[in-house]
């Protein structure tokens, strides 16, 4: 009897997808193609569409439809893409030529073009709350903030180190990684001067942030397979969790309370946040190798994340990517 039921139970379970795909909670639905050449960096989904950094071009994608929508060009070495949805501006770090390319949300235009206080400008932060955009300056541990109305440059702000990405509460704090230095910076927006800086320890190498507003819960995610949670009111270490190799990003869900860490060795990690402050890995989803960073349609709670195919290579050559095999995956929760 028992042999006959274990014949049944696994002919279900290899015949029925429902229960194959009950085993998991998150699952690769789509593959956006995007033509075109060189690397990639951040992303970011605001309002169904998706703004990509790719190469020395911004692509916008419909998310509703999976098609590009426009591309902005002359974006040289983009990272980062910040969009102020109050202003219908949106703001383009580009790395290779230390400027900000400010466009127009709606003709995707480059309105105006600046240069920053720093060198090679990575991550890119707006903050609806004193309307100001930051870039973080990896060549320069600096920060270089822009008035987000009348583009102009307003300070140059010293940080520890070599900044990473960054997170806003909006309400006069932002949050930065300092990647060569551990440590967890804060800024005050209304002073535009850092205010203190937490150690991320035992974090080494913090990337990739993402925070909970409910919660006052910050999600560092570092180069030594560690997402580390803190306190963004008193800098307090809450926990440290296991993530996959060569993690570069991290996003968070609002109405799941799950952070996800994007790793370049093929998973993403998911970790959720429970009521009464203690955290857990739910699972590792297989992605593909090259997926290191990560946004949230908070709308649809997709996930995506790029990536490519490469070229072999021999020791420890960096990867090259094939050309037009660029490909954003799309990642949501099996109902």
């Amino acid at each position: 009897m028992k042999k006959i039921i274990s014949y049944v139970c696994l002919c279900l379970l290899f015949s029925t997808p429902l229960l194959v795909s009950a085993q998991s909670g998150y699952k690769i639905v789509n593959k956006i193609h995007l033509d075109g050449t060189g690397g990639w960096d951040y992303l970011n989904a605001v309002n169904n569409r998706l703004y990509v950094s790719h190469g020395s071009i911004v692509q916008v994608v419909d998310l509703e439809k999976g098609t590009l929508l426009a591309t902005i060009d002359d974006t040289k070495g983009v990272h980062g893409i910040a969009i102020a949805l109050d202003l219908n501006k949106g703001f383009i770090s580009c790395g290779r030529d230390s400027s900000v390319a400010i466009f127009d949300l709606t003709t995707f235009k480059v309105l105006e073009r600046v240069k920053v206080t720093g060198k090679n400008p990575d991550a890119i932060l707006y903050d609806p709350y004193k309307k100001i955009v930051f870039t973080f300056n990896g060549g320069s541990s600096n920060s270089t903030v822009l008035d987000a109305v009348t583009n102009k440059v307003l300070t140059t702000i010293p940080l520890a180190g070599k900044p990473e990405f960054s997170a806003t509460n909006k309400k006069g704090k932002v949050f930065v990684n300092i990647e060569d230095k551990n440590l967890l910076t804060v800024i005050n927006t209304n002073t535009l001067k850092v205010e203190t800086s937490w150690s991320l320890a035992p974090g080494d190498e913090p990337s990739g942030l993402a925070f909970d507003a409910e919660t006052n819960r910050l999600f560092s995610v570092c180069g030594n397979k560690m997402m580390v949670i803190s306190n963004a009111l008193t800098g307090k270490v809450i926990t440290t969790l296991p993530i996959g190799d060569r993690c570069d990003g991290v996003t968070f869900d609002p109405a799941s309370k799950r952070a996800f860490s994007s790793n370049g060795d093929g998973t993403m990690t998911v970790v959720q946040e429970n009521a009464d402050d203690t955290y857990k890995v739910v699972e590792n989803v297989p992605t593909q190798k090259g997926a290191r960073t990560i946004t949230c349609n908070t709308n649809t709670h997709k996930l995506y994340s790029p990536t490519a195919e490469f070229e072999a290579t021999t020791g420890s050559s960096r990867p090259i990517a094939k050309a037009n095999s660029f490909t954003i995956l799309e990642i949501e929760p099996v109902k």
